[in-house]
């Protein structure tokens, strides 16, 4: 195994985590924003209402990628197994 494919299975690695974690973070930080604004214009300074419509968002999103995250992280999985053979020459 050379330093190069070490830094390319790495790479791989940290491009498919922030793959399957954008949409999460996507709705969270648009529901965030939302809130946000309405709080700065109703002044309503309820600490719950940032978090209950935030966790509400992740899960909605979780539901709707949920089977392409996962089919993500198969593939991923399925080619380090399929790199195995040449890993150990």
């Amino acid at each position: 195994m050379t330093p190069q494919m070490v830094v390319a299975i790495g790479r791989e690695a940290l491009m498919l985590t922030v793959m399957v974690s954008g949409p999460l973070l996507l709705f969270a930080l648009v529901v965030g924003l939302i809130i946000s604004i309405f709080q700065a214009v109703t002044q309503i300074q309820e600490m719950t209402l940032t978090f209950v419509p935030k966790i509400l968002a992740v899960a909605l999103a979780l539901l709707i990628f949920l089977p392409w995250m996962i089919n993500m992280a198969t593939d991923f999985a399925r080619h380090m197994f399929e790199l195995i053979p040449t890993l150990a020459g």
